[in-house]
Order: structure tokens, then C-alpha cells, then sequence
């Protein structure tokens, strides 16, 4: 059957998804970026649960009480396998995607959060707290594939005009993922002791349901034409997602860019590091995915407790008052969703960053005169929540979009792979060096945070294009004067290139 607009008319046509579009972002969204984000945020509940687990399984096998200090380790790992098992599930889902195709690579990688699932559900029966770092790692990869894949199956399948809006579904499920772990965490749910293993092992659900619903979807039109070379299954998907009346303008599209690429097959992510081409797009993507993790978002969740406390909340209020911050991030990833084809990614990103940079300096005077006055709190509050917001329409919601837009087919999926890799390296660092940061610089580690935040919108003002309505290989071209500069030989041979945009 095939797609219909949301709305009737030739305005709303052009302006919302097709009913097919809208389901298909859900489809993928559920198992891709959902995951990565309902992981990070269940294993913060059951945190004493797991360490009681840890204490009595140890003692119960080796007769003696387990050292705090291997207790801290066990639990760091526990906590930090998930990012290794992230940065490996990075370095795979580029290649997955180009071998079993987006749609194949996002089914393939539900059997890993199965597995995943039942390691960590059967750990507490069976005493055995390694099934549980195993079962972190499966889980870890899962996430990476999904982070690296949606984000790409999106931005391919997106028309020109609402490409920037249905790309931001990563980060709506991402956050949407973290509100719902937050809540499924709750005590009245499954925050009690005698349920870890089950809100550890939920993680199935989301798998089961991509499962369920995402074979009902086209494969990615431009993989299918691009990659594999099948016109026919092009056209049929492409019917599906935009109707027999409108495909024909993504299918010009989709042509164009392949007959520039003139059989150009996918290039693995080393052969972009000494590809001249996409020399700026490279360095960009690396700068957005380390400032989007540097940028101080962790530093925010970790002193919300405090001030939170600070300002009267009581101690058994605060994970009732932290889901604020859950869906102040859900709030903000749907708000950009809707600005990002209107304003632009380049306003919003920059505009972000540099929010981000002002909140900074607002919460190190906050932190620092906390208890001067009896309203500080509150402006601590109030920061916390605007630096979240900041980062909702900056960073948070643009990276993956923009990384999309910077390449083209032969070059997506390596791009990925890059991003997804500097991103959980960058994760796994501020993770461990966190903890010394804050102990030594205190409030002022938002310092180190302004630097960078302000650093990175530098770079992108003078860098980054705007990307907005405009097809992969005008935004290849925008890059054309910083990847070759003078370069006439260069020149001349990209110039020839682009002389297959005419067809």
C-alpha cells in the first residue's frame, strides 16, 4: 500500500512525512537510539541493589568479605563495559550497514539485546556477577550498532526539505529512552531489590518490538540504488515512503548522486583520513562527536543531586525531581525536531554551544556562592535546567544530523563509524577522568567546560556550512574551497565530476 501524507493538500504534503516516513522513524527508533539511551539511564537505580549482589556472591564463593576497594573496581567495570562494548558495536555497524543493508543491520542487532537481556536476567539466580559484565558489553554493542545505523537509515530515507527533522528522531528516542529508564526505575516500578534483574533484562522489549514492526519497512532507497544497484527495489521503496505522485523527485536526487560517484564503491573508514575530499567534513565530525561528549552534560547530572538538595528538595524527592530533567531533555530534542528544517542547523548548533558557554559561567558563580544567599540555589536550578535545554537544541539533537549531511553514499557509513568510535572513546574518557576533575576543580570544572563549549562554536562558525534544503553533493561542494584551496589539478578533477549533476 502506498504511503499517504499526514495531512491532505499540497501544503501539508510538503511540509509533513508520509504516514509510512513517520512509522518507519518509530520502527527504527524503538531498537536503534532508544536502547543507548534506556541503557545509560536504568543502570543508575539499582546501583546499591548491584553492590549488595556483588558483596554476598563474593562471600557466598570465596568465604571472605569483598575489599572495598575490588568492590569499587567490579562496579566500574560494570559500569564502564558498556561504553567498551559501544565503541566495538561503532566499529562494526558501519560494515553491517553496507553488508546487510540499514534496515538488516538494525533486525540483526535485536539478537544481541536478546542476548544481552537473558546474561543480565539470569546473573542474580545464578550467582555469577560476570554474566552481568557480560551481558553490559552484549548490550554496549548493541547500542553502538544502533547509534551508528538509525541515524544513517534516517537520513537517507528522509526527503530533502524534512531531512533535518526526521534525522532528530535519533536523539528524540535517545532521549525518550533515558525519561523511560528514569521512570521504569522508579521504586513503585522496578527499583526494588528483588527486581534489578528484571529492569536490567527489560531491555529485550524495545528489541522484540523493532523486531516485530521494522520487516514491515522498506530498505533505504539510496543503499538499494546506491550501494546494491537495484533500480526496481529503489522505485518500490521509494513509492512506499513518499507515493507514486512525489517519488520521482527523490529518485532525480538519488540518481544524481550516483552517477557522481560513477560506481565509487563504499570507502572504509582509514581510506577517509587520506581522502583530500572530505579532508573538513573528517576533521568536523570529530570536533562535534568529542565537544557533544566534553561539553559538560555529565557535570550537569552530576551536581543536579546536590543542588537539588540545596534548594530543600528532600533526599526521597530527588529522583522525582531528576525525571525533570529527563523530560526537559525529551522536550528539547522534540522542539528541535520541529526548528531544525526551519532555523537551520547551523544556528542551532553554534547558538547551543555558546548557551551552553554562558550557563557555564552562570552555574560557577552559583556553585561558588551557594550558601551566600537563600535564592542562589535556585539559580543553580534554574541553570541546570537551561544548560539541559541548551544542550537539547544544540549539540545534543544536531551532531548525528550533520554527520549524515557531510558526506556522501560512498562515504556515509565510514563517517559513522569515525564519529560513532571518537564518541564512545570520548564517553569512556570523561567517565574516568570525571570523578578527578570534580574532586580537584570542584564547582570551577565548568570552567574547563566553558573553554570547550566556547571552542567548538568558534570552529563551527568559521567551518560548517549551512546544510538546510540543500542535496549531499551541493553540501560536498560547499566543502570544495577548504578541502583543495588552490589546487587547479584538484580542481579541475572535482569540477569534472560534477559535471554528472546535470543528469
Amino acid at each position: 500500500m502506498e504511503s499517504q501524507p499526514l495531512l491532505r493538500g499540497s501544503s501539508a504534503r510538503s511540509k509533513l512525512p508520509s504516514w509510512t516516513l513517520f512509522l518507519a522513524v518509530c520502527a527504527v527508533g524503538i531498537g536503534g537510539t532508544f536502547q543507548y539511551g534506556y541503557n545509560v539511564s536504568i543502570i543508575n537505580a539499582p546501583t546499591q541493589h548491584i553492590h549488595r549482589f556483588l558483596n554476598e556472591t563474593w562471600t557466598n564463593r570465596y568465604h571472605k568479605a569483598l575489599n572495598p576497594d575490588l568492590l569499587t573496581f567490579l562496579w566500574s567495570v560494570i559500569a564502564s563495559v558498556f561504553s567498551l562494548g559501544g565503541m566495538c558495536g561503532a566499529l562494526v555497524g558501519g560494515s553491517m550497514a553496507i553488508r546487510l543493508g540499514r534496515k538488516g543491520a538494525l533486525l540483526m542487532n535485536n539478537i544481541i539485546a536478546m542476548l544481552a537481556s537473558i546474561l543480565m536476567g539470569i546473573s542474580f539466580p545464578t550467582g555469577l556477577f560476570e554474566l552481568l559484565i557480560a551481558g553490559r558489553f552484549l548490550i554496549g554493542i548493541n547500542s553502538g550498532v544502533g547509534i551508528c545505523v538509525q541515524p544513517l537509515y534516517l537520513g537517507e530515507v528522509a526527503p530533502k526539505h524534512l531531512r533535518g527533522g526526521m534525522a532528530m528522531g535519533s536523539s528524540i528516542f535517545l532521549t525518550g529512552g533515558i525519561l523511560m529508564g528514569q521512570i521504569i526505575g522508579l521504586r513503585e516500578l522496578l527499583g526494588e531489590e528483588m527486581y534489578w534483574p528484571l529492569l536490567l533484562s527489560s531491555s529485550c522489549l524495545p528489541a522484540f518490538a523493532q523486531l516485530l514492526f521494522l520487516p514491515w519497512f522498506p530498505e533505504s532507497p539510496r543503499y538499494l540504488l546506491i550501494d546494491r544497484g537495484d533500480e526496481l527495489s529503489c522505485v518500490k521503496a521509494l513509492k512506499r515512503f513518499h507515493g507514486s505522485s512525489e517519488y520521482e523527485r527523490e529518485m532525480e536526487d538519488i540518481q544524481r548522486e550516483s552517477f557522481a560517484l560513477d560506481g565509487e564503491k563504499a570507502k572504509k573508514p582509514w581510506q577517509l583520513f587520506t581522502d583530500r575530499a572530505v579532508r573538513w567534513q573528517l576533521i568536523t565530525v570529530i570536533v562535534m562527536t568529542m565537544g557533544q561528549q566534553l561539553s559538560g552534560i555529565n557535570a550537569i547530572y552530576f551536581y543536579a543531586t546536590y543542588v537539588f538538595e540545596q534548594a530543600g528538595i528532600s533526599a526521597e524527592h530527588i529522583p522525582y525531581v531528576t525525571l525533570g530533567t529527563g523530560a526537559c531533555e525529551c522536550l528539547t530534542a522534540l522542539t528541535c525536531g520541529l526548528l531544525i528544517d526551519y532555523v537551520g542547523r547551523r544556528y542551532l548548533i553554534i547558538g547551543g554551544y555558546l548557551l551552553m558557554t554562558f550557563w557555564s559561567i552562570v552555574l560557577t558563580f552559583s556553585l561558588t556562592y551557594q550558601e551566600l544567599y537563600p535564592w542562589v540555589p535556585y539559580v543553580s536550578m534554574t541553570s541546570i535546567f537551561a544548560f539541559i535545554l541548551s544542550f537539547g537544541l544544540g549539540p545534543g539533537g544536531i551532531t548525528n544530523t550533520l554527520i549524515a549531511e557531510l558526506f556522501i553514499q560512498s562515504s556515509r557509513a565510514a563517517a559513522y563509524m569515525i564519529g560513532g568510535t571518537i564518541s564512545w572513546i570520548s564517553f569512556f574518557t570523561i567517565g574516568m577522568l570525571f570523578p578527578f576533575i570534580v574532586n580537584r576543580l570542584k564547582q570551577y570544572c565548568f570552567l574547563v567546560f566553558l573553554l570547550e563549549c566556547s571552542s567548538v562554536a568558534a570552529f563551527l562558525f568559521f567551518v560548517i556550512p549551512e546544510t538546510k534544503n540543500k542535496s549531499f553533493l551541493a553540501i560536498e561542494k560547499e566543502f570544495h574551497k577548504l578541502n583543495f584551496g588552490r589546487n587547479k589539478k584538484e580542481t579541475e578533477l572535482y569540477e569534472r565530476r560534477q559535471l554528472h549533476d546535470g543528469f
